[in-house]
C-alpha cells in the first residue's frame, strides 16, 4: 500500500506540474495570431471605406459630367435663337423704311403740283430715316 500511495502522489506532481514555458509559448503564439487578425480586418475595413470613397467620387464625376453636358446644351440651343433673332430688319433699314413712307406723305401735301414733291420727300425722309436708325440701333447695341 506505500508503494501504491507513492506511485499515485508521483503521478499526480507530474500531472500537476505542468511545462509551464510550453503553456507560455502556446499563449504568446495566440496573442500574435490574434493581433494579425486585428490587423488584417483594420485593413479590409480601410479597404471597404476607400472602396467606398472612390464609389462616390466616381458618383460625383459622373453628375459634374451630366451637369456640364447639359449646361452645354444650353448655352448651345440658346446660341441658336439668339442667331434667329437677327433675321429681321437692322434699325438702318427700318429707319429709312420709316422716314420715306413720312417723307412721301409729307412731299405730296407741301408740293401739290405732282410726283416731285413725292418723289423728294421720299428720298430725302429716307436719308433721314436711315441716318436715325442707325444711331439708335449703336446706342442700343453699346447698352448691351
Amino acid at each position: 500500500m506505500k508503494k501504491l500511495a507513492i506511485l499515485l502522489i508521483t503521478a499526480l506532481a507530474f500531472t500537476g506540474c505542468k511545462d509551464m514555458a510550453a503553456e507560455k509559448a502556446q499563449q504568446d503564439q495566440q496573442r500574435e495570431l490574434d493581433s494579425i487578425k486585428l490587423v488584417m480586418e483594420q485593413q479590409r475595413a480601410e479597404q471597404e471605406r476607400q472602396r467606398v470613397i472612390d464609389s462616390m467620387d466616381a458618383v460625383a464625376a459622373a453628375r459634374e459630367a451630366e451637369a456640364r453636358r447639359v449646361a452645354a446644351n444650353n448655352n448651345a440651343t440658346a446660341a441658336a435663337p439668339a442667331a434667329q433673332k437677327k433675321k429681321g430688319l437692322s434699325g438702318a433699314a427700318k429707319g429709312a423704311l420709316i422716314g420715306a413712307g413720312a417723307g412721301a406723305i409729307t412731299g405730296a401735301l407741301v408740293d401739290k403740283k405732282g410726283p416731285e414733291g413725292v418723289i423728294v420727300g421720299t428720298l430725302g425722309g429716307a436719308a433721314v430715316g436711315a441716318g436715325a436708325g442707325a444711331v439708335i440701333e449703336d446706342k442700343s447695341k453699346k447698352k448691351k
